[in-house]
């Protein structure tokens, strides 16, 4: 049998994407149980909140802290196939940037035995911080305009006329203010809301998994391979991290996970630029924070819950829904919102001629 030339891979950008989630899925189905032996071993356990629904107790010491194995998947995978470009190092940085903060909340949670972390203050700060370091990346490393597409319009938001620039070691930084707040908004927003759903077996990994090969299949659109790889490597990654999170739940992802993969959902987006079409691809974050913004307000301004609990699966647990009729619902919500974002972007790219 003559070997595979593997420069013809070059040739096939289709196979590429296959490879690369067949590849991070396998690598993440392989290393788990040594990881998940690992955690064990380091007495890793989850610290489950005490005022959360009662039949998560049981979750009480759970190995956690997947979201290592998965970033390191993830990179490595990606990595390997050489096809990098500042763009999608970008996607990158902003997911490792937001996991090793929510690495520092895992700790802090582990060795504290406190289900809370790092406080609420101190966690936004470190997320604007980053945010922030994203924006000046995106326009002044990576290239990315400051303009905000409009879905279906084919009209461009220019959030670069606010900006100041700065000379420093010989180059000019430019400094789009309004397009720094948006950025904020969005990876403070995502990384946040990602972390919010984490909160019952496989329904962060399977919701991000269904919005990353949608931003995948929009990158791919655009000719963008690279940015597309990373996708299929997260998607990828994030399906063999199934295998052990599905109810009931062999490991959990942790902040790490959470707050890197929402991130990387907001970086997807920036480098994209489906920036306002990210809300729709990302609905079910939008809903579940929401949710969580909804009862507070409700609470504070009239005394009553408009939910039994929030964030919003917790309400559908404690009507009685079991976790695996809430995941899986959620899931085909996810592809709902998912698959008209990729229809909306489609139909967006398509020119009227007279």
């Amino acid at each position: 049998m003559s070997s595979i030339n593997l420069l013809q891979i070059d040739r096939y950008p289709t196979y590429q994407l296959f490879l690369v989630v067949v590849a991070a899925l396998a690598a993440t189905v392989v290393l788990f149980p040594l990881w998940i032996r690992l955690v064990r071993y380091r007495n890793i356990g989850q610290q489950v909140r005490a005022d959360g629904p009662q039949g998560h107790l049981v979750k009480q010491g759970t190995p956690t802290m997947g979201g290592v194995l998965i970033m390191l998947v993830i990179t490595a995978v990606f990595l390997a196939m050489g096809r990098t470009d500042r763009p999608s190092m970008l996607v990158l940085i902003a997911m490792l940037a937001c996991a090793v903060l929510g690495f520092v909340d895992d700790y802090a949670k582990v060795v504290k035995e406190r289900s809370l972390g790092l406080t609420a203050l101190s966690k936004i700060a470190w997320q604007v911080g980053i945010s922030l370091s994203i924006g000046l990346l995106a326009v002044n490393w990576a290239g990315i305009s400051a303009k905000v597409t409009l879905p279906l319009l084919g009209q461009g938001l220019d959030l670069g006329v606010l900006s100041s620039s700065f000379a420093v070691g010989g180059y000019q930084i430019v400094v789009p203010w309004l397009y720094l707040a948006l950025i904020s908004v969005m990876v403070v927003g995502f990384s946040n809301t990602v972390n919010l759903t984490d909160g019952l077996d496989g329904l962060a990994a399977g919701t991000v998994t269904i919005v990353m090969f949608s931003f995948a299949a929009i990158a791919f659109r655009q000719n963008h391979l690279p940015v597309a790889l990373v996708g299929a490597a997260v998607a990828g990654a994030c399906i063999g991290f199934l295998w052990y999170n599905s109810y009931p739940a062999d490991i959990f992802m942790g902040d790490t996970g959470s707050l890197g993969l929402g991130a990387a959902i907001a970086a997807f987006a920036i480098v994209t630029k489906t920036e306002l079409l990210s809300v729709l691809i990302g609905g079910i974050y939008v809903v579940e924070g929401l949710s969580v913004i909804l009862q507070v307000a409700s609470f504070k301004l009239t005394g009553k819950r408009i939910l039994r609990m929030a964030p919003i699966h917790h309400h559908f647990e404690m009507k009685g829904w079991s976790e695996t009729k809430i995941m899986v619902r959620f899931w085909i919500i996810t592809g709902v919102f998912a698959g008209a974002g990729f229809a909306l972007y489609f139909l967006s790219t398509f020119k009227v001629t007279p």
